[in-house]
Formats: structure tokens, C-alpha cells, sequence
């Protein structure tokens, strides 16, 4: 089988409504993730990475943002026989309907997908954080004889809850399929044999459940026979009914997972990137998680400390503590300025010394975070302006979950939305 002939289907999502404010101008994976990337530079880089340069990203919801992302950053030469292409819902003679699911979406762009004439499908989640060597994913599905492999990574009992679970026979065919079991359904039988366990039993976890990522490696025929119905969903309908007909084999992934779907996730993730040993790995030569190329100058620390945190390019800080942190592109931070726990995405632009003198003018603070202003448990969205003297989350006991105008509160994390601002002397 040729690498060639593999084609690669990100699907972005729906609106996103648990990343909501964050996807509130944006498609979901177009959200800024780890002080430079964005959430679908991760499928992306992994998928051209193991080879398959044939890449589809279907999306339906703010796709301006996405567009163009992709169109500034996944450029191929004429060589190399490759593209990123998204394809939002259109309205065609045959639908007129927007995508009603995963299955319905990659469905109504079959036309597009058979131009390429594949041998294999790879479709991959927009809003999932990993590293997978998809081609040895690959080449496990070609290896297994069925029509469809699923990714799925060890789970514990509580873990299940929110995934579909798979149990599969000695040589890896799913037999058995549940969509996220309640917490009191006795589901003892989905356990993986401590045998089948890569590594042995986890006696501190316990995560002795498969749990599907909603990664498939289908070939060609099979998937189009498999979406020849109306069926909507991959995960709920389609999957399942191939899984009875004995098609399916499971592929155990033992790397780093995180589906990101809520603000918490996204703030944990992000975070975790500053600790001393994170669970997602930045800084692999041979395998680089690819971004749009930016050009900017060096970030510039002023007499400043730092703990834990990770800084973009093109910031300016002066005299200023930082803690548990991401700083992203082309981030001003005045004068003793505090942050702990904070994801900062950065800025599109700087301002110009004439729109700054503006904003003085107005009453208005400039892009980035102002003198003396202190922030805790927060994510700063693109192009937001904090005043200064603010005190942002310094009282955890005070805060509940709302929206609140100029930001918003979820599961105890302040979000100041993109283009946001902040009025001098604010306490949140």
C-alpha cells in the first residue's frame, strides 16, 4: 500500500458549544492552544508526519478563522503532491442541509474524496491532543484483514463514562461496543485481560477498559458501503453496526490522550505544557507539531521572573512575575504584573504607537495586560486589553460559573474572550 493513497479526513466539529467563548468567533479547531499552535495543527502535523500529505479538514460553524490558518501555513511545493484543504457545508442539487454528524458529513463530500481515488480513509478529530504514529496505525489495520480499525486507549471505570467502550477477542477484533455506560451499569465484562494489557494491569489507575478516540483507518470501499444508508454518526451508528458484523479491529494506543472538549480540559492541557515533565511532547526534531511561520523578533523579558511557564515569540515583559503560564504571540505585559495559572493567547498585531496614543486618549486600555494588574485561574483570549491595577481571580471563592458581559466564568476559570477588554481598576 502507498502512503499516497491514503486520504486523511480532520472532521472540525460542530459549534463547540462546551469551548464556547472561546469558539465564539472561531471554528474549534482554529482555537490557539500552547502560546503558538492552534488545536488542528496537532491532527495535521501527525498526519503529515506518518506521510499522508492528502489531508481534508470538514467544518460548518466560523470557518474564516480556519481558513485562514490553513491557507497561511500548510503549503506543499509542487513535489510533494500533498494538500490541506478544508470543505465547509455547501448547498449542492442532491443537499441542501448542513452536516448532521460526523457519518452525514464526510458522506456529502464523498464527490470531493473519490477525485483522489484512495485506497484508505485516516479520519481524525479536529480538538484532540496526541501523538500517534498513524502510520504504524496504518499498517496494523492493513495487517488485520478488516475493513476498519478504531484507535483506543486504556480508560479507567469513571474514565468510561464519557467514551465508547470496545471489547475485543485475542486477536483484536471488537466483538462488543457500548456508547458512554452509565456509572451504575455493571459493564465487568468490557474489561481487557491483564494479559492484553500493553504493560500489565495498572493497580493505581485501574484502566483495564478500551475506550474508542474516534480515530478510524477505514479502506476506501468499506466506508463508502458503510455511509450507502442514512446514517448520521460515526461513533453511534455507523461504527457500531460494523463492529456486529465482525469488520472492526482495535488498534491500542499507550501514548498521551486528551480529548479537549471543555474548558477545563483546554485550561489543564494548556497548563500542563509549562510543568517540568508534560504529558504532550513540543520538542520532538524528527516529529514537530508544524504552525504558521510568523517571522517575529525574540520575546523580551525586562528584569522579570519566571516559573514554570512557556513564552511565544514577539512578547515584551517588564518587570513582571510569571507563574504556571502561557504567554502567547506578541504579548505586552507592563510593569509589576502578576500571573498564576493564566493561558494568555497572545495578540494578531501590535498597535501602533499612534492607535496607542489613541486608546490613552479614550480611556481605552491597549492590547495586552496593563501595570499592577494581578490574574489567577484565567485564560486571556486574542487581542484582549486589560487596564491596569486589575485584580483578576484572586478570590476563588467569590467566582460562579456565568456569563458576566466583558468575560466569562466556567468550572471556576475566568475567560476574557478575544478582542475583550478590561477596564482599568476592574476586580473580578
Amino acid at each position: 500500500m502507498r502512503k499516497s493513497d491514503v486520504l486523511t479526513i480532520v472532521l472540525g466539529g460542530g459549534k463547540g458549544t462546551r469551548l464556547y467563548p472561546l469558539t465564539k468567533d472561531r471554528a474549534k479547531p482554529a482555537v490557539p492552544f500552547g502560546a503558538k499552535y492552534r488545536l488542528v495543527d496537532i491532527p495535521l502535523s501527525n498526519s503529515i508526519n506518518a506521510g499522508f500529505k492528502k489531508i481534508y479538514v470538514l467544518t460548518q460553524f466560523n470557518t474564516a478563522s480556519l481558513h485562514l490558518h490553513i491557507g497561511n501555513t500548510y503549503l506543499f511545493d509542487s513535489f510533494t503532491r500533498g494538500f490541506v484543504e478544508i470543505l465547509a457545508a455547501e448547498q449542492t442539487y442532491e443537499s441542501s442541509g448542513w452536516y448532521e454528524g460526523t457519518g452525514d458529513a464526510v458522506r456529502k463530500n464523498l464527490v470531493h474524496f473519490r477525485t483522489q481515488q484512495p485506497s484508505h480513509y485516516m479520519i481524525l478529530s479536529g480538538d484532540q491532543l496526541y501523538r500517534m504514529d498513524l502510520e504504524d496505525f496504518f499498517r496494523s489495520h492493513v495487517e488485520s484483514g478488516r475493513t476498519v480499525s478504531i484507535a483506543a486507549t486504556l480508560v479507567s471505570r469513571e474514565e468510561a463514562t464519557g467514551l465508547g467502550i470496545l471489547r475485543i477477542d485475542r486477536s483484536g477484533r471488537i466483538v462488543e461496543f457500548l456508547e458512554k455506560p452509565p456509572p451504575g451499569d455493571d459493564i465487568s465484562r468490557m474489561k481487557l485481560p491483564a494479559d492484553q494489557i500493553p504493560g500489565g494491569a495498572d493497580e493505581g489507575n485501574r484502566k483495564e477498559y478500551l475506550g474508542s478516540m474516534g480515530i478510524y483507518c477505514f479502506s476506501a470501499e468499506a466506508m463508502e458501503n458503510a455511509l450507502d444508508n442514512d446514517r448520521a454518526d460515526f461513533g453511534k451508528e455507523i461504527i457500531p453496526s460494523m463492529i456486529e458484523a465482525g469488520a472492526a479491529h482495535a488498534y491500542i494506543y499507550t501514548g498521551y490522550w486528551e480529548d479537549i472538549g471543555t474548558i477545563k480540559a483546554f485550561y489543564e492541557a494548556n497548563l500542563n505544557l509549562a510543568s517540568i515533565k508534560p504529558l504532550f511532547n513540543f520538542y520532538m526534531e524528527d516529529a514537530p507539531i508544524y504552525t504558521h511561520r510568523r517571522d517575529l523578533a525574540a520575546s523580551k523579558f525586562n528584569s522579570c521572573t519566571l516559573a514554570n511557564s512557556l513564552t511565544a515569540d514577539g512578547c515584551i515583559i517588564s518587570h513582571s512575575s510569571i507563574t504556571n503560564s502561557l504567554v502567547g504571540i506578541r504579548t505586552i505585559i507592563d510593569a509589576e504584573t502578576e500571573l498564576s495559572g493564566v493561558v494568555c493567547m497572545g495578540a494578531d498585531y501590535y498597535e501602533t504607537s499612534a492607535e496607542r496614543q489613541s486608546s490613552r486618549e479614550k480611556g481605552i486600555p491597549h492590547i495586552g495586560i496593563g501595570a499592577g494588574t494581578r490574574v489567577r485561574r484565567a485564560i486571556i483570549d486574542k487581542n484582549a486589553r486589560i487596564g491596569e491595577g486589575c485584580s483578576i481571580g484572586l478570590n476563588e471563592a467569590a467566582l460562579k460559573d456565568g456569563d458576566y458581559g466583558e468575560y466569562y466564568i466556567r468550572e471556576g476559570i475566568i475567560i476574557v474572550p478575544k478582542n475583550g477588554m478590561i477596564a482599568a481598576g476592574t476586580v473580578i
